[in-house]
């Protein structure tokens, strides 16, 4: 019986989404639950499990289409198996252009297709030669056989119509895309502005380095720094609600729950992930999900609702180096915080002057509800409770 798998309903308000990554191809034997196909949302790369065991039979859709909720994307033979249906496909397998996923990578930098070329490989595939032969045709530079000096990072056709000043034109993701479009709305919606301040880190650092063993002992994980400043941030949220409030409309809806976001960098961009109920999670529950939240960004394994809602947002821009910025809002919320790289500098203490793990603050927020005076001493209070530790300890 033929078996038709249709694209699932969508995410609400994703619409369409794209067609990245084929992982079975005609002939292939699959079970069930097994992924099919990768599809990308503007925030979320989804799988689309086998309903059933079977043989794919048929692959109605190919790499880079862009599909929605309901459309016919393969078939599945679930009474056969590949042997059984091997002399019946055999013709077929050269209709539909299959290629590794190396390939595909390949092609998709160049901006091509695997069914713009002619696979030279058995039953139709796409070979590397293939690919690089094509994309050798198609920016007209020389093979690597009559080509001496190194490969140029930058390849493809040039924009400009000079072969010696070559360029790369690529589609965005449907990620970066969605990204692109939300940094634009919120710098023109919002009344965006930064306030900046200081922290000392060496009371913290000096607390994990007494009690980094026994907290790993106990929890199976490391006491990092994002505990603290998430702890920092809800303790700061309780007492400047506009803070975590948002605008809709005419309307400013405060939040009675504290779900704070996690900037996130993969190779796809930035991601924003949901710590939900951040203030009745202990450091070690804040850590896990944090640690699980960049694991799987990297392998862009994230479910559409753990990057939706979210009240407040950390970001830490120190992990790249950056010693100072002012972070976009991530809109609806009106707020979000800024870390930055540890750097040891001279402060004054008691009239001496001290070399102390200081890092740069920043809170970029939406004036249009929040106050420059509460913006400031939110940032402050921030400040001493990162300072003074045992005031996150014991929730003071």
């Amino acid at each position: 019986m033929l078996i038709e798998i249709r694209v699932p309903e969508l995410p609400e308000s994703v619409s369409e989404a794209t067609l990245i990554a084929w992982h079975k191809q005609v002939g292939d034997a699959v079970a069930e639950s097994d992924n099919l196909v990768d599809l990308e949302t503007d925030k979320v790369v989804l799988e689309i499990p086998s309903p059933v065991q079977g043989v794919v039979t048929e692959i109605c859709i190919s790499d880079g289409s862009v599909v929605s909720a309901g459309d016919l994307i393969a078939k599945i033979d679930d009474s056969a198996t590949p042997a059984t249906l091997k002399d019946t496909l055999e013709p077929k397998l050269g209709t539909a252009s299959t290629a590794s996923p190396s390939v595909r990578k390949l092609l998709q930098g160049h901006g091509l297709s695997i069914n713009d070329i002619t696979g030279t490989g058995k039953n139709g595939r796409v070979l590397k030669a293939d690919a690089e032969a094509s994309i050798r045709q198609l920016s007209d530079v020389p093979s690597p056989a009559s080509n001496t000096d190194s490969a140029d990072p930058v390849s493809g056709p040039a924009d400009d119509g000079d072969s010696n000043r070559p360029s790369r034109r690529v589609p965005m993701t449907r990620i970066r895309a969605r990204i692109a479009e939300r940094l634009v709305q919120a710098q023109q919606t919002a009344a965006i502005l930064t306030t900046f301040n200081e922290v000392n880190l060496e009371p913290i650092m000096a607390l994990r380095k007494r009690v980094q063993t026994r907290f790993q002992a106990e929890h199976e994980v490391k006491l990092g720094l994002m505990s603290f400043f998430v702890k920092a941030s809800v303790q700061a949220l309780k007492a400047f609600p506009s803070i975590n409030a948002s605008v809709d409309g005419n309307d400013i809806v405060y939040h009675g729950y504290f779900d704070v976001g996690i900037a996130v960098s993969s190779d796809q961009g930035l991601v924003v992930p949901i710590i939900r109920d951040a203030d009745n999670m202990g450091f070690a529950d804040i850590e896990r999900s944090i640690i699980d939240f960049s694991v799987r960004a990297q392998a862009r394994n994230l479910h559409y609702e753990e990057l939706t809602g979210g009240t407040f947002t950390v970001s830490n821009g120190g992990v790249f180096g950056s010693m100072l910025s002012t972070p976009i809002l991530n809109p609806p919320q009106s707020a979000i915080l800024g870390m930055h790289t540890i750097q040891d500098r001279p402060v004054a203490e008691k009239g001496e002057v001290v070399i102390r793990p200081m890092m740069y603050l920043a809170l970029s927020y939406d004036h249009r509800i929040i106050d420059g005076r509460n913006a400031v001493q939110f940032l402050v209070m921030i400040k001493h409770a990162l300072e003074d530790p045992a005031q996150l300890l014991l929730d003071i």
